[in-house]
């Protein structure tokens, strides 16, 4: 139990993870699981002596599991985590190591796969807004690097959300500006933060971007008809586990 008694301590849920990994891998779809994966290695590179940075990176891969069905054993466990009475120790960068490890890990070639050796045909190369393969946040409106660095006066705080496109360049989500022109909103700035947008800019646009129960739409949607405080009181319950 932690200090708190609320339940396990942060490396006793990395290694539950490592228990139920085959689970967790058929309870979040591929787009989901990358980002579970994305977030592990973030917590992987976290310097172990920087308790903050390791704070921060586990508390994005509590993110990432809150789509787990809540009857699922990671997901119970879930709530009981927090990482503010008892800072998490140098094994949680180990676990994550081991949890990338197994999660990164070849599958066994089935029967009647392409031979070692030999060149499989290749896949068509897909871009950005291809219908073969759309990534429903590139196709979102957005703003250039160089729009955006116009519109912030200078380079765009770290914790604007900023998606790769690589055919394209970065691309910043345009919701985060006024539509009239002017400096980022202050409230996504705010809630941002909460989602920990610098290190997972996919999974903070996607809540912003997605349906939200908690609001009754999506949250981008209410910027300027709400007041700030409810948008944050919604990214808050969702970090917070409420």
């Amino acid at each position: 139990m932690n200090e708190e008694g609320r339940g396990p301590s942060a490396e006793p849920l990395l290694a539950l993870i490592g228990d139920h990994l085959e689970s967790i891998r058929g309870a979040l779809d591929d787009e989901q699981h990358t980002l579970l994966l994305t977030r592990l290695t973030a917590l992987a590179e976290a310097p172990p002596d920087d308790t903050m940075a390791v704070r921060r990176a586990l508390q994005g891969v509590r993110l990432a599991l809150r789509p787990l069905p809540f009857e699922h054993p990671v997901r119970v466990a879930l709530d009981g985590v927090r990482l503010v009475a008892a800072p998490p120790g140098p094994a949680a960068v180990t676990e994550a190591l081991a949890l990338i490890s197994l999660m990164t890990a070849p599958d066994p070639a089935p029967a009647g796969s392409t031979p070692t050796g030999s060149t499989p045909a290749a896949a068509p190369a897909v871009g950005a807004g291809d219908d073969r393969a759309p990534d429903p946040l590139l196709r979102e409106p957005a703003l250039s690097a160089a729009e955006a660095t116009a519109r912030c006066g200078g380079a765009p705080p770290p914790e604007l959300i900023k998606l790769p496109d690589p055919p394209h360049g970065d691309r910043y989500p345009q919701f985060q500006f006024p539509a009239g022109g002017g400096t980022p909103h202050e409230v996504v700035l705010e809630v941002n933060r909460l989602l920990l947008a610098d290190i997972d800019p996919r999974g903070a646009a996607s809540w912003w971007l997605g349906g939200n129960t908690w609001l009754g739409g999506t949250p981008a949607s209410f910027l300027g008809l709400l007041p700030d405080h409810e948008l944050v009181g919604a990214a808050t319950a969702l970090v917070e586990g409420e």
